[in-house]
């Protein structure tokens, strides 16, 4: 077995910055000439990406579930890394993406503090996304006291750092974010991006990882028994339900859902199988940020067997309002409610009101509220939230 050290690359970032888009980048490039193991971690006990990514990749992929790769699964990681280097014939690297959660310090400790992995690898660098639109929010967040802030972190620990979505932002705030991106970490370089568009060559074997560095702005960085607490209002919650989805109900609930409740909602991604149609209906969001459409992935199974699932990651979430509210936006042949029925629409508050329509433009019902004015409101999917009995 070869005695050459394996390069390790660490992408860490914010949830939503965009680290598994240059993941892809990375991978599906045929100039650098790599083959890379992959270990990805997700907050929650449902992954996403990994139900994409196995379907055109060759690479070993490794998921580290249900937890902060930087604390909780942290033994997990060890035992991913010695697995792999079994492996190694297999790959030139391996590449690590944290959840959005994490802190790197834990992650990169590893590879100075156990020696067996130190002597099988070597972290040639950590890279930092930034996404353009959010970071001087999340820069600025205030957290409870002892709870680190994740992005100031993520931003110290980068060796590079990728100002990523410039589209979102003028001239005028990327400096500013550039500005505040060098009060945190002077010595690391800063590249603009557009969906993560960054040469690998940039990104891999470059040896930028300096531990004298680390140690300079965080001087406990190898005690391995130093505290590190999460905010316990964050939490992820998922959803795993066989069914087709009613496409325009999702995509009207999630619309409200982020119009009420956006700045809470950090990450939210899925695949979804939607009524007759053969590809699977990829969705993701950041904060108010909502995309999704038909891919051009194919199921590879009957329509009864494909399974919908969605994660989502915030702060104060209702997690079983959200379960139903998805569950609701699976097909189904009866609604709760008929034409004519006499009903209250949450508008605010609950006022009373009558169905008049049902599936009106993907919205469950529509309903007259009984106001003097005969104004028209709509449910988007049927649970008591949008639409009860009197």
């Amino acid at each position: 077995m070869s005695t050459k050290k394996i390069p390790v690359t660490v992408l860490t970032g914010f949830l939503g910055s965009g680290k598994t888009t240059l993941l892809n980048h990375i991978l599906h490039d045929e100039t650098h000439g790599m083959k890379f193991a992959v270990i990805e971690n997700e907050f929650g006990e449902i992954g996403v990406d990994e139900k994409i990514m196995p379907e055109f990749l060759d690479e070993e992929v490794i998921e580290v579930m249900n937890g902060c790769i930087c604390c909780t699964v942290r033994g997990d990681l060890v035992e991913a890394l010695k697995r792999l280097h079994k492996r190694i014939d297999k790959f030139d690297g391996i590449i690590i993406e944290t959840t959005g959660l994490a802190d790197p310090a834990p992650v990169v400790q590893t590879f100075f503090v156990d020696e067996a992995i130190s002597s099988m690898y070597s972290l040639d660098s950590v890279i930092t996304v930034v996404d353009a639109k959010y970071i001087l929010d999340r820069l600025a967040e205030e957290k409870p006291e002892g709870v680190e802030n994740e992005s100031v972190e993520q931003v110290c620990f980068a060796d590079k750092i990728l100002l990523n979505k410039i589209d979102l932002a003028d001239e005028k705030k990327l400096n500013q974010i550039e500005i505040e991106l060098k009060k945190l970490n002077p010595t690391s370089s800063i590249t603009r991006c557009q969906n993560a568009k960054v040469s690998p060559k940039e990104l891999l074997n470059i040896q930028a990882f300096e531990l004298k560095r680390v140690l300079d702005f965080d001087p406990e960085f190898l005690d391995e028994d130093a505290e590190h607490q999460h905010d316990t209002t964050v939490s992820s919650v998922s959803c795993r339900i066989k069914g087709c989805v009613n496409q325009m109900m999702l995509e009207r609930w999630i619309g409200r859902l982020i119009q009420e409740d956006g700045a809470n909602l950090y990450r939210y991604k899925g695949i979804l199988s939607i009524k007759g149609v053969e590809e699977k209906f990829i969705f993701q969001g950041v904060g108010m940020l909502f995309n999704g459409n038909i891919s051009d992935q194919k199921w590879d199974i009957a329509e009864s067997e494909r399974e919908n699932i969605f994660v989502f990651i915030g702060k104060n979430l209702d997690h079983g309002w959200l379960r139903d509210c998805f569950k609701a936006c699976i097909v189904s042949e009866k609604l709760r409610f008929k034409v004519g029925d006499k009903i209250q629409a949450n508008i605010g508050q609950y006022a009373d009101g009558t169905v008049i329509k049902l599936w009106d433009e993907g919205n469950a019902y529509r309903v007259e509220l009984e106001n003097g004015k005969k104004t028209n409101v709509w449910a988007p999917i049927d649970v008591d939230a949008y639409i009860r009995s009197r």
